[in-house]
């Protein structure tokens, strides 16, 4: 058969063009290595974010592992179930009906954000009848026990649109949702094509300044150096028309909006794409808990009058298909938001009626949604239709403050750099273009390397002082050895019965990236009374969250297997008791679910007790490493909480 080479054939196979440009660029570099040539800075990496003292000490493996025995049953705790309508789903902070009923307000999902009572409920969530330890990954992806999660009304809701069925014992997720009408696989597929298909062709022959530039240099008495910075210009276009949206390699971390049941995120790992799906705790009942009871990484979340829990710059990618969110309300701030946790260069992929149906409603949105992503810069990298009539619209946000400058009128405004407030923990919503992250000398950050080299490369957002480099490498190969030789090897975890795993404080993210080879993922928490590392956790590729461990966390109960908490407990004392945080997590980790305290003994001595009181088996490895594992015990005795 003949094999036809053509230069649409050849840019339709992407992968030729990059094979051409690497060599040139390669042998450039060589010959530019003779010559004493200055080589090319492609990368440029810092930031000012500071280090949290603490990082995993690496005791001497093949040492013994003891059973912490009861040595006396009357442990002074009286615990009591909870009670009240939603005592098996209770989550403190989003339940607090007390504090939501005296709400002045519900038009901007106040009644959805969090509302934590004081003092926290010490009460134990009961168990759902008939709940039993969750299916296992993969096969939990596509089928969950119905008695664990005994919530049908989506089934009847979304009957229409594939969400989920009922199955005999089994709640089952066939891949469907509102505008995944072929598929979810089908519509990922879709979006990666429509990003980069044809696009390298178009931008060459319509960019004459390009073509003429690259001709005086190739023809003209240039220096060998300018004609290898050219090269390099090439490859960097190359780079950005031929894999607009490449899942897995140039897109790795994102933020599902409205998530349903989190199928969008679910295929997406297929990919190495690690998907945060968020939704409110709403009509649309236990959406984001079916979608950790999945195995699916997600969170309980609104954008309402404050900012989402997540650092500035965070995502690569953030998708809203049919999300039912408002961009334009409040003067635009709820998509000012989203351009705050964008990377600069991402992209928004905005699946919704506006973008494709022509009924005066729609295209009213359109219109406005039109002029407010123009005015913030955004881009539009495509606007199409599928075979099924779907639509949807593809923005990138820009890469350099130029757009910004040339604006006509500065609406919304750049904010000052003064006045801009990193946290993100209950901040107001900004009305105000966050400025685009530099380093300490004022350079733009670059966008982190292709998974998976980003989750072992330096971050763009590690700091630039001395020595901090040195350092995360080194919390880097500690992590791996602890976690090898140790974790994996003498603790009494059964890893295998382990899928959604959260790091309670995280600092790098060595641990999530220890445990990268195993069939788990990591919600990275970044305490708010340490120091900022969230940041470097998404540049590697990982996901997280702020949060403060004296309240309870945006989760339902059960809905994680194994809690890791290195020097938690030994940093909150003076801000809150120990018994609350314990009362949290054993809100939070399933029946059969593991928590793993590296601690100093003091506080292990302290916790052996409140443990033993909910009737949690421990084993303690070299004074240091103490395993709990959670079983069905419940109290029988409740109170009321509301």
């Amino acid at each position: 058969m003949a094999i036809t080479f053509t230069v649409p054939n050849l840019i339709k196979e992407r992968k030729y063009p990059f094979i051409v440009a690497l060599s040139l660029l390669l042998i450039c570099f060589t010959i530019l290595l003779f010559t004493n040539a200055t080589p090319y800075q492609l990368f440029v990496y810092s930031s000012t974010h500071p280090l949290n003292p603490h990082s995993p000490s690496v005791p001497p493996p093949k040492k013994g592992t003891s059973v912490v025995a009861n040595a006396n049953l009357d442990f002074g705790f009286d615990w009591k179930l909870c009670k009240g309508p939603v005592a098996v789903d209770y989550i403190p902070c989003l339940d607090n009906f007390k504090a939501i009923k005296a709400l002045k307000s519900r038009r901007h999902m106040e009644h959805r954000e969090r509302h934590c009572p004081d003092p926290s409920p010490r009460c134990l969530v009961p168990l759902p009848s008939g709940y039993r330890i969750p299916l296992p990954w993969p096969k939990s992806r596509d089928m969950v026990w119905y008695d664990n999660v005994p919530h049908p009304k989506l089934v009847e809701y979304k009957k229409d649109q594939n969400w989920v069925r009922k199955s005999g014992d089994y709640f089952v997720f066939p891949g469907g949702g509102t505008q995944f009408k072929e598929g979810v696989s089908s519509y990922i597929k879709f979006i990666e094509k429509v990003s980069g298909s044809g696009k390298m062709l178009h931008r060459f022959s319509a960019n004459n300044q390009i073509r003429t530039f690259l001709l005086s240099l190739i023809t003209g008495p240039v220096k060998l150096s300018l004609l290898c910075l050219a090269l390099t210009f090439v490859f960097h276009v190359l780079l950005q028309t031929l894999s607009t949206i490449e899942w897995g390699r140039h897109i790795r971390v994102i933020l599902d909006v409205g998530c349903g049941v989190a199928s969008f995120g679910g295929y997406l790992l297929d990919r190495n794409v690690i998907t945060m799906s968020f939704a409110p705790k709403d009509e649309h009942e236990a959406q984001i808990q079916f979608a950790l009871e999945r195995g699916i990484p997600a969170t309980l979340s609104v954008i309402g009058t404050q900012r989402l829990t997540f650092p500035d710059s965070a995502y690569d990618l953030i998708h809203c298909a049919r999300c039912r969110v408002h961009w334009d309300a409040d003067g635009g701030k709820p998509l000012i938001e989203l351009n705050r946790i964008l990377r600069p260069g991402g992209f928004f992929v905005w699946s919704a009626t506006p973008v494709y149906r022509d009924d005066e409603r729609d295209q009213n949105i359109w219109k406005v949604m039109k002029a407010l992503t123009k005015s913030m810069c955004w881009k539009v990298v495509a606007k199409t239709v599928d075979s099924s009539g779907i639509g949807l619209v593809i923005y990138q946000k820009p890469v350099s403050p130029s757009c910004y400058e040339k604006r006509k009128e500065n609406n919304p405004p750049l904010c000052g750099q003064k006045d801009w407030k990193t946290s993100s923990w209950y901040v107001p919503l900004s009305s105000c273009l966050s400025l685009l992250p530099v380093d300490s000398t004022g350079k733009l950050f670059s966008w982190p390397m292709p998974w998976p080299e980003r989750l072992s490369s330096k971050p763009p957002s590690l700091a630039t002082e001395s020595g901090v480099e040195q350092m995360f490498y080194e919390d880097t190969k500690r992590w791996s050895q602890l976690v090898s030789e140790v974790y994996l090897q003498y603790l009494a975890i059964n890893w295998s019965s382990v899928r959604n795993v959260m790091d309670l404080n995280a600092h790098f993210g060595g641990f999530a990236a220890a445990l990268i080879d195993l069939p788990v993922w990591v919600m990275n928490i970044i305490p708010i009374d340490v120091p900022d590392t969230l940041p470097i956790i998404f540049d590697r590729g990982l996901v997280g969250i702020y949060h403060d461990w004296c309240e309870s966390f945006n989760t339902y109960p059960r809905t994680y297997d194994l809690l890791h908490s290195s020097f938690v407990f030994s940093n909150r004392t003076q801000r809150c008791d120990v018994l609350d945080v314990v009362v949290e997590m054993d809100r939070i980790l399933r029946p059969g679910g593991y928590v793993l305290v590296q601690d100093t003994k003091e506080t292990i001595n302290k916790l052996t007790p409140i443990f033993h009181s909910l009737h949690w088996s421990l084993t303690l490895h070299e004074d240091r490493f103490l395993v709990a594992k959670k079983d069905f015990w419940r109290p029988t005795v409740g109170e009321t909480n509301s």
